[in-house]
């Protein structure tokens, strides 16, 4: 299994290639989820998978595209899945790490029976960056801070960039 992310990162580079708003849209996302994760000092396994699934977890934007003409959550969710875990098969990761970073994409737009840290953080690290780049109104951004964060610093976090 791979000590750190740096090659997943590098094939989400590539994967994504010539599309910079996605790639810096993974890299905030994993630096505020790797943040998240450690400031609530979640165990050292699920901070592992937190941190591959943020890498990975919008795979299924460019085959959604391609397929259906959207990147719409619930297309990303359905094409996602595969690709993130044979990417991460392909990099030597354990086939349960696979496969449950696997499943966080399959739910990443999915706000219901969040079952797990992992999960949470990562919706919550998504969120914090899908609040500026779809330029989300105050009001929204209030009712997401409300009823979609849970974890002590991704609330602060949050009233931190927003002003909440």
């Amino acid at each position: 299994m791979p000590q750190n992310h740096q090659d997943l990162m590098l094939a989400m580079m590539e994967y994504e290639k010539g599309c910079p708003e996605r790639i810096q849209h993974f890299l905030k996302v994993h630096i505020l989820a790797k943040t998240i994760g450690l400031i609530e000092e979640i165990n050292a396994n699920d901070q592992y998978i937190l941190e591959a699934a943020a890498l990975v977890h919008d795979i299924g934007i460019r085959p959604s595209i391609v397929k259906y003409h959207s990147s719409k959550g619930s297309y990303q969710e359905e094409l996602g899945p595969p690709l993130a875990k044979e990417m991460l098969l392909n990099l030597g990761y354990d086939n349960e790490v696979a496969q449950r970073v696997a499943y966080l994409v399959s739910r990443h737009h999915t706000y219901t029976n969040i079952d797990g840290i992992d999960y949470q953080i990562l919706v919550e690290a998504d969120f914090l960056v899908n609040m500026l780049e779809e330029e989300m109104s105050f009001e929204s951004k209030k009712k997401v801070f409300d009823n979609i964060f849970q974890t002590a610093s991704g609330k602060r976090l949050c009233r931190t960039m927003y002003s909440l």
